[in-house]
């Protein structure tokens, strides 16, 4: 099959990145990377023309890794996605509930489901990711051992599911950014639009503070800001901001300007059209609650 109708992903089959791949390109083939590095690498050599890389999550928050893979990898983020999570116990067949003593998972995902095992009496272990576990569980056939995975994995690796619904909040919703090769840079027109960036701040006393004030005075939101440590040194830290609004709008040009102006480097990962999730959770923040 030509590379142009592939998208990548990290993680195995039935892992909530293909499901998410196949809500947004149904027409493209899904395939798995064993690491975000190999699906990096795969877009970036050609042998894929898009990527699926989940970068928060609303109850675990960030990715790890990602941030400091994105400014490294050359790629260009042309859109995002909002995939809500479901997760499911599942276990080999014949297994029951109050059978298990382990549950397996990626990292992220036993954090999503932390208060729910706890409550079982579930011992959480972390492994490499989410649908690998599925396999890896099916393969043991040990009975007091489960997984949890996306109700898909079950089906693809032949568990029974114990329990549904074991992501601790019913909000539990993972953003996922769409990679490619070259940038695809959405039009002021297409607004509302995500900017989003790295920088770092010249080392002069309150950069960071003065770097920021041309967001506040130029009426720009900011919806994403975080830090973290570049090359194992306490002293160079790298910034990775989201934005609403176009480079070519006037407020937003006056506040990336005045932020280049305390920055030792400024980088544009992609100017892409805003998820429709965005409009949908703030209406729904929005609405009066009822006393």
């Amino acid at each position: 099959m030509s590379a142009d109708n592939i998208i990548v992903y990290q993680g195995e089959p039935g892992a909530n990145s293909q499901i998410a791949c196949q809500q947004v390109f149904p027409g493209m083939e899904p395939r798995a990377c064993a690491t975000f590095e190999e699906a990096f690498a795969a877009i970036s050599e050609g042998d894929a023309r898009l990527g699926m890389i989940p970068i928060e999550n609303s109850l675990a928050g960030r990715v790890a890794d990602i941030h400091h893979l994105l400014p490294e990898s050359g790629l260009y983020i042309i859109g995002e996605h909002f995939l809500r999570i479901r997760f499911a116990l599942m276990a080999p067949k014949g297994a029951k509930l109050d059978g298990i003593k382990v549950a397996q998972s990626h990292i992220m995902a036993l954090g999503q489901c932390r208060k729910t095992l706890h409550g079982l009496g579930i011992k959480a272990e972390a492994a490499a990711d989410t649908a690998g576990s599925a396999r890896q569980v099916a393969e043991r056939g040990d009975l007091t051992r489960a997984a949890l995975a996306a109700p898909e994995a079950a089906e693809i690796y032949g568990l029974d599911i114990l329990k549904t619904e074991m992501e601790d909040a019913s909000h539990n919703t993972t953003r996922f950014l769409i990679m490619a090769n070259e940038p695809d840079d959405a039009t002021p027109e297409e607004e509302p639009v995500i900017t989003s960036f790295v920088f770092r701040v010249r080392n002069v006393p309150a950069a960071l503070y003065k770097a920021m004030g041309g967001f506040a005075t130029n009426g720009v939101n900011m919806t994403k800001l975080e830090s973290y440590q570049v090359a194992g040194s306490f002293n160079a830290t790298q910034f990775y901001a989201d934005i609403e609004g176009h480079p070519d709008r006037r407020n937003v040009r006056l506040a990336l300007e005045e932020l280049q102006f305390f920055c030792s480097e400024l980088k544009i990962l992609g100017i892409y059209p805003a998820s429709p999730y965005r409009a949908k959770i703030e209406k729904e923040l929005a609405a009066p609650t009822a006393d």
